[in-house]
């Protein structure tokens, strides 16, 4: 391959393959949440912002990315292993896990989304995430072109129920009562329960420590 051409591939990201299979069905129109993260490890805060989103927005699957690896995470747990234990953790027969990045190349959402989408374009995707994330959005890397390619759905989380109102994102395209193409960010609002809430602030560590996946360097 010529300098020229790498050049080219480096900017355009990844080719894609049509042999990349889809970790479930992806018939026309069928409306699938994306949920990214080192997953390191998966937890119950991954199953709650998959349950709202699936029951509020009325999606047909949610997908759990798994990324290979995180540059600016120390020795994550090895990539099979932290695919397994969330296929143990993902029991909903809604949600799929996967680990489609590692097929496609990708290491930032913003290439794995356009790539998705290129790849499976009868599908409508939505990037989902959890509220302690979303302040943290606008380091990731090109957040702009992610809001601008592909709607996104946040799930508040106990103790950072006001994180969408100081959010560079929400300030930028505004947040939105229905979620609608891109860009269009809605706040989702799950059960609110003591054990619930218990249950993911012990779960905290594991949720920032996904934060970090798409900061740029």
């Amino acid at each position: 391959m010529s300098s020229a051409a790498r050049a080219k591939r480096a900017h355009d990201g990844p080719a894609l393959t049509h042999w990349i299979r889809a970790p479930g069905p992806v018939n026309d129109g069928l409306r699938i949440g994306l949920l990214g993260g080192s997953f390191d490890p998966a937890h119950e805060g991954h199953l709650y912002i998959s349950e709202v989103a699936r029951r509020t927005l009325k999606l047909d699957q949610v997908w759990w990315l798994v990324s290979p690896g995180n540059p600016l995470k120390r020795e994550p747990d090895p990539f099979e292993m932290r695919l397994a234990r969330a296929r143990l953790v993902a029991h909903p027969p809604f949600i799929h896990v996967t680990g489609i990045e590692r097929q496609l190349g990708t290491r930032y959402t913003v290439d794995t989304v356009r790539a998705l989408k290129a790849r499976f374009p009868q599908v409508q995707f939505i990037w989902l995430m959890g509220s302690d994330n979303l302040v943290q959005f606008a380091r990731w890397r090109r957040w702009q072109q992610i809001a601008a390619s592909v709607p996104i759905a946040v799930v508040r989380r106990p103790g950072s129920v006001l994180a969408q109102l100081s959010a560079p994102l929400a300030r930028r395209i505004g947040v939105a009562r229905r979620l609608g193409s891109a860009p269009s960010l809605v706040v989702l609002d799950g059960r609110r329960n003591e054990q619930s809430s218990t249950l993911l602030r012990s779960q905290a560590l594991g949720a920032a420590a996904e934060a970090v996946l798409n900061l740029a360097p």
